[in-house]
């Protein structure tokens, strides 16, 4: 049943986003407000799908810890499930991602239209450089910034030696004076990195008591890294 409920989904999603794209392109050249229209109407038409077809839903604990206006959300990152919500728990989310989704054909015009925090790679010291000022435009915006700290998709076995916390959520922190808000889930378990296979079920996002600014960047990360982490395995467990 399972794998007839996932090929099922999987025609449906890829066949729609497709479809979207394409026929909604000519919204990419006009105001930001009409892409993200299209964007808001994608994720909640999967978001229809997930729970129709795959009988999968989610819930979200923590609401109290997330403040107002512009914050950092480091979240764990294990399928792409919780890309697509986050567009739907939060009204303008500033994604920081790498510059190469940018320029996926047809889709890659709707994220940039999303005003993203697109990463240049090729680069470690510009990509830096890139990443600072584009906190700093972010947040004069009032938007939430999300990262996944660990930078890539990971299973929901995967260690924090495998796959390390990289240091530049403290050094955005630094640089911005935001409140980190760490996002526990565990959508792993229900929709597996790089798998055709989905479960039904329901996906827990959890959010947890917001890490200050004012703290030294190595002390931020091992805190983050606690919090998330324990919280997560608790999810999984």
């Amino acid at each position: 049943m399972n794998f007839i409920r996932s090929t099922l989904f999987n025609l449906a999603f890829f066949g729609i986003t497709a479809l979207m794209a394409f026929v909604t392109l000519p919204a990419t050249l006009m105001k930001r407000e009409s892409a993200m229209k299209i964007v808001r109407l994608w994720v909640r038409t999967v978001y229809f799908l997930e729970r129709h077809i795959l009988g999968l839903d989610y819930e979200v604990r923590g609401w109290e810890n997330v403040p107002e206006g512009s914050f950092l959300l480091a979240a764990k990152h294990e399928s792409a499930y919780e890309t697509f919500k986050m567009h739907i728990l939060f009204a303008d989310p500033a994604i920081v991602l790498k510059k190469e989704l940018t320029r996926v054909p047809l889709w890659g015009a709707f994220i940039r239209k999303s005003d993203p925090i697109a990463i240049d790679r090729s680069s470690v010291k510009q990509s830096i450089k890139s990443l600072m000022s584009e906190v700093q435009r972010v947040k004069a915006q009032g938007r939430p910034i999300v990262v996944f700290p660990q930078g890539t998709r990971v299973k929901p076995t995967t260690t924090t030696k495998e796959k390390p916390y990289k240091s530049g959520i403290a050094r955005m922190q630094e640089a911005s004076g935001l409140p980190i808000v760490p996002l526990a889930l565990n959508t792993g378990l229900f929709w597996p990195k790089m798998s055709w296979m989905k479960k039904p079920g329901k996906v827990v996002f959890e959010f947890l008591p917001a890490i200050p600014a004012g703290k030294n960047s190595d002390e931020v990360m091992a805190l983050l890294e606690k919090r998330l982490e324990a919280a997560s395995k608790k999810l999984i467990e």
